[in-house]
């Protein structure tokens, strides 16, 4: 029981110091450096690294083997659709 307590403790550690923890402060003391300097390149700076660790957050909690699995059978399905419309077509030409 210690050492699953253990883990836990050191995988909050290693969330608590991941980069991604590291780029969020950045972009927060870019933005207060900014504001407190009223200088808007620091502003801007912090507002890109903010929104790009978060864009980083939801990257990574996506699933992406769901994603690309979905993408594969949606691919499918179109295939299926033209070959079936070509077939159509080719039935049509065939008639006259």
């Amino acid at each position: 029981m210690d050492s699953d307590k253990e883990k836990q403790e050191i995988s909050l550690i290693g969330r608590l110091f991941s980069m991604e923890v590291f780029l969020l402060l950045a972009g927060v003391a870019f933005i207060v450096t900014g504001m407190v300097r009223k200088d808007v390149m620091a502003l801007f700076w912090g507002a890109m690294i903010f929104g790009g660790s978060l864009a980083l957050h939801f990257v990574r909690k996506k699933d992406w083997k769901k994603h690309w699995e979905e993408q594969e059978q949606m691919r499918q399905a179109y295939q299926e659709r033209k070959r079936l419309e070509q077939e159509r077509k080719d039935r049509e030409k065939k008639n006259g």
